[in-house]
Parts: structure tokens; C-alpha cells; sequence
């Protein structure tokens, strides 16, 4: 006790975690995520209130969630980049198991909520999306079977992550969500070729994966549709793709002026997959830039923090976790302007969603942890 009264006022805060957490963060990244909420909140005032007025809500009642549901992810984002890599891979341990059991009992418990493919779990009038969750504790799983194979434990770490991700890939395309089932392939064919992977051996897989795509389009009208709607030569203006287009043109550089927009009156969606037709059209392109600037340094930043990290582990992890921040972000954007086929996509951090803010948040979490600075002596398993 007389330790603690007469020590020294800055050695004592020295000594305490949220000090040497701020000072090993990457302080670039956390103030970005910071505006990409922000970003999100402003869009959600526009983008949400036909949306609360058709469900005989108040204007802003899916704002004010959306405000909870993000003060919950910056709380675990805070969290889990103070834990130790040892403690965030335990969590993420526990937390794949029961994702993946929810993802599993989709098929007899889930709810399609009219969108043709079941992806929702419900219960007491709220809905969460297995799939979400799934993704920051697939990274870890994949990330810490690989590496104990790179490291030389006699333990086949790629046989069993590809098994692992087979299997997860099959319980999407059966909902069916073939985004998501990408997402989650191309995610640990990046894991893949960063562990050392032979070229010959991608190459195989993005044959298999064309394959996929064949057999999908001949069996699936859903995704025939999507991908001949990509392919043709006209836009039916008529259609969620020919309304975000045409509002993002409208919004021209400066915008409409808040409230002016008229998409979010015509699209089901422009509060999640269509957010940036929203942002563009009331806001203009400017705001839209901003919003890929945050993501580009989040991006640029990690991976240039990653480049020198010697750890197979925390490199795989941070790796897998960044790429699925900018794969989603990349497939929403591009969705949005027509570079890609249509798919439903949430914009991390932008979009509404509690599933995807609350899986974001565990996803950044993981990362910022994995890029903290730190001395060798302080990496624990």
C-alpha cells in the first residue's frame, strides 16, 4: 500500500494497460474505423427512415440502434486489441464452435426473411446472421492451423483448414449464399498463398473454383440471373442496380442535399447493400472518397505493419483479417457501380447491420491486436 501512495504519479500510469495500449496502437487505423462509423451514422439519418416509417417506427429508430450496436463493436474492438494474441485466440476458439453450430442449425431453425435464402437465426424479435460471426474466428482457425504447420509441428495445419473451410463453404451454398461461400474460399486461398502455397496448386483452385461457378449458373436461376444481368449490354433502370446507378450520377460532386435523395424511397436495401448509391446521391462523390480514403489507410497501414512481422501466427491472422475488411468493402463498392455482379453485401462499418457491426468489431479487434507494436518478449501463447 505505501508502494502504491508514494510512487511516483508517472510511473504508476506507466505501469497501467490502457497507457502502453495507446501507445503500441495503431493509432491511424483506430481513428479510421472511428470515421467509417461516423460516415455511418450520417448515412443511416438518410438512408433508414423510409425504412422506419414502413415499419410504423420513429425516424430515427434504426439510427439509434445503430448507434448501440456500434458503441458494443468499439468496445470489443478496444478489448480484444488489449488482450495478449494468446487471449484473442482462445476467445475466438469458443467462439468459431458456436458460430459454426449456428451456422449449421440454419436448415431447420433459420429464417429467410423473404429474400429467398436462408441465412437468419430469430428469436425475440431480433435476427442474427451466423455467416457474420463466423468469419473473424474463421480467420483464427485457419491462421493458427496453418502456422502450427509452418512452425514444424507434426500436424497437416493446410489439410485441415481446407477441410475446415470445405465444409463451411458447403453450408453456405446449401442456404444459398454464394458470396458468402466465395468470400469465405477466396479468404483461405489468401492464407493459403501467404503460408508458402505452390502456384500450381492455386492455379488448381481457381479452376475448381470456375467450375463452381459454372455448375452454379446451370443449376441456380437466382445466380443466372445476377450474373446475366452483369454481363448485359443495358440496365434495366427499373432495378436495384439501375436506381444506385442513376443516383450516383444524380449526386454529381457536391449532391442533392441531405433529405433530397430519393433512392432510399425506391430500394429495399439502401440502408445495407446500397448505402454508397445513398452517400453518393445526397452527399456527392466527395464523401465517397473520404469514406475509401479511411478504408485505404486501414488497408495500407496493416499490411505495412504485418510486412516485418516474424510471428507465422499473428502474420497468418492479421493477414486473413485484414483481407476480409477490404474483400467486403471492395465487393460492396463494386457491386454498387457495376464493376461487379450483384450481391448482397454489407459495407463494414457503414452499413446497417448488427450482425455485421458486432462481427466487424471482433474482425478489427483481432487485427488491431495483431498489429500492435511489441517486443518479442511480450508475444505469449
Amino acid at each position: 500500500m505505501t508502494d502504491i501512495i508514494f510512487r511516483p504519479r508517472s510511473d504508476f500510469f506507466e505501469e497501467s494497460e490502457l497507457p502502453r495500449w495507446w501507445k503500441t496502437i495503431d493509432r491511424w487505423s483506430l481513428f479510421s474505423l472511428l470515421g467509417l462509423f461516423l460516415s455511418g451514422l450520417l448515412l443511416g439519418m438518410a438512408a433508414s427512415v423510409p425504412l422506419a416509417e414502413a415499419n410504423g417506427k420513429q425516424s430515427f429508430y434504426y439510427v439509434n440502434r445503430q448507434l448501440i450496436y456500434g458503441s458494443i463493436s468499439f468496445l470489443l474492438i478496444i478489448v480484444l486489441s488489449i488482450l495478449s494474441i494468446r487471449e484473442n485466440r482462445r476467445i475466438a476458439l469458443i467462439g468459431f464452435v458456436i458460430s459454426f453450430i449456428a451456422l449449421s442449425l440454419l436448415p431447420v431453425f433459420g429464417t429467410d426473411h423473404g429474400k429467398g435464402a436462408v441465412r437468419w437465426l430469430s428469436f425475440f424479435g431480433s435476427s442474427l446472421q451466423p455467416s457474420e460471426f463466423l468469419k473473424p474466428f474463421f480467420v483464427v482457425v485457419v491462421a493458427w492451423t496453418m502456422s502450427a504447420g509452418q512452425m514444424g509441428a507434426n500436424l497437416p495445419g493446410k489439410t485441415i483448414s481446407f477441410m475446415i473451410m470445405l465444409l463451411i463453404v458447403s453450408i453456405l451454398i446449401v442456404q444459398p449464399d454464394y458470396g458468402q461461400a466465395a468470400l469465405f474460399l477466396s479468404i483461405w486461398s489468401i492464407l493459403y498463398f501467404v503460408s508458402g502455397a505452390p502456384y500450381i496448386l492455386l492455379i488448381g483452385l481457381i479452376l475448381l473454383s470456375l467450375i463452381g461457378g459454372v455448375i452454379a449458373y446451370m443449376n441456380s436461376e437466382h445466380f443466372a440471373g445476377r450474373i446475366n444481368g452483369f454481363l448485359s449490354t443495358d440496365v434495366d433502370p427499373r432495378t436495384q442496380l439501375g436506381f444506385a446507378i442513376n443516383s450516383i450520377e444524380e449526386g454529381g460532386l457536391f449532391g442533392v442535399g441531405l433529405g433530397e435523395g430519393v433512392i432510399k424511397w425506391r430500394l429495399p436495401d439502401a440502408h445495407t447493400d446500397f448505402i454508397i448509391a445513398v452517400a453518393a446521391e445526397e452527399y456527392g462523390v466527395l464523401i465517397c472518397i473520404l469514406i475509401i480514403i479511411f478504408f485505404l489507410i486501414i488497408v495500407g497501414r496493416s499490411l505495412i505493419l504485418l510486412r516485418n512481422e516474424q510471428d507465422y501466427f499473428i502474420r497468418n491472422c492479421g493477414v486473413g483479417s485484414i483481407s476480409f475488411f477490404a474483400l467486403q468493402a471492395i465487393i460492396n463498392l463494386g457491386v454498387s457501380v457495376r464493376l461487379l455482379p450483384a450481391k448482397g453485401m454489407t459495407l463494414p462499418f457503414i452499413s446497417y447491420g448488427g450482425s455485421s457491426l458486432i462481427a466487424s468489431g471482433f474482425l478489427m479487434g483481432l487485427l488491431l491486436a495483431c498489429t500492435r507494436r511489441r517486443s518479442v518478449v511480450n508475444v505469449r501463447y
